[in-house]
């Protein structure tokens, strides 16, 4: 019976030591390969139905740290070609525009009477 008691609780460790190191390396490998190191950085403020510009300019293969600053009400960002989506959950990104052009930024979260309205436009030059 011990010998049967011993067997079970020395699978049961190493059942739990490979879950931890499987979890440590995920962790790790999650930490070393994240996106690019940021060079600049873009904020967007957001208020009630309007961005704090109209017009946003970064550089063609330049990495920009943007982040969603929420100032009044509840917001998302959104640059689809760029393929960001932000909000209050997942406030940054780390993005390379790699092609020159404009890009329509607007909220992703219906945030009330003005916000089809709520879009500026992001020039990469």
């Amino acid at each position: 019976m011990k010998k049967i008691m011993f067997s079970l609780l020395t699978g049961i460790l190493l059942l739990l030591l490979a879950a931890c190191t499987r979890e440590s390396n995920q962790a790790n490998n999650q930490t070393n390969s994240s996106s690019p190191e940021a060079e600049t950085q873009l904020t967007v403020k957001a208020v009630n139905y309007e961005f704090d510009q109209q017009i946003y300019r970064l550089k063609v293969g330049v990495p920009v740290q943007v982040t969603l600053d929420n100032e009044e009400g509840n917001h998302g960002l959104r640059i689809p070609d760029l393929g960001v989506k932000l909000d209050q959950a997942h406030p940054s990104t780390v993005i390379t525009p790699d092609k020159a052009g404009e890009y329509e930024m607007s909220c992703s979260i219906p945030c009330g009477p003005g916000h089809k309205t709520m879009k500026a436009q992001l020039i990469v030059e």
